[in-house]
């Protein structure tokens, strides 16, 4: 269930030095923004923020992003930042809906780009606004370098086996998957868990995740 909307939170996230307020004029310019050639890795549906705050601050040579289309979870991520002891230079965040990152990415831009526990969008004509549609797989394949990969993790078993059929109707491909990835020694090395994977790994559900490239 998402946060409700919370009073404040438009004004706060205008403000941040962390929100990127124009992301359509950094196209083809964001390693400028964080003035420097690394690499910059995507999550797409940042949630609260905890994963791209670990890596970020886990790895200073690697850009990060975070997209997420509602102000009141991206007020959390904020609020998250701003507890940080010491400012995290290689993290940016912006909050948009993610049918629009060819607007806002140039091809090969994008390293890496994370899915972790996306909107399972029930509802059959939904399903091309699930994140690992092959509609927004052809997204992807706009901005993502030609060595990038994907990682996408969820709970929902219908979600992923969905994930997987659509992967047969697109020319990327499974370097790795596992349908338990706490139970899979390989994959779980350094794995990054997110407030969603805490919570349902704690209760016993099985988290399922591939790893894909083209």
């Amino acid at each position: 269930m998402r946060l409700r909307n919370i009073k404040g939170s438009e004004q706060i996230i205008a403000t941040s030095s962390y929100v990127v307020q124009q992301p359509v004029l950094q196209k083809n310019n964001w390693q400028a923004l964080f003035g420097n050639q690394f690499p910059i890795y995507l999550e797409i549906g940042m949630g609260k923020g905890k994963f791209l705050v670990t890596l970020a601050k886990r790895n200073p040579h690697i850009n990060y992003i975070g997209i997420e289309k509602y102000t009141s979870v991206m007020l959390r991520a904020i609020q998250k930042l701003e507890q940080e002891t010491e400012e995290i230079t290689n993290l940016r965040l912006i909050c948009m809906d993610a049918e629009a990152i060819t607007e806002v990415f140039e091809k090969e831009e994008i390293s890496r780009i994370y899915l972790n526990f996306s909107d399972p969008w029930p509802k059959d004509r939904h399903a091309r606004r699930r994140l690992p549609s092959k509609e927004f797989l052809e997204r992807y394949d706009n901005i993502l370098k030609s060595d990038g990969q994907i990682e996408f993790k969820t709970d929902n078993r219908l979600l992923f086996d969905f994930a997987v059929e659509e992967l047969k109707l697109t020319k990327w491909k499974t370097d790795q998957i596992t349908y338990h990835l706490h139970q899979d020694s390989k994959m779980m090395t350094d794995n990054v868990m997110t407030e969603y994977e805490e919570k349902f790994s704690t209760l016993g559900n099985p988290i399922h995740k591939y790893i894909i490239s083209r």
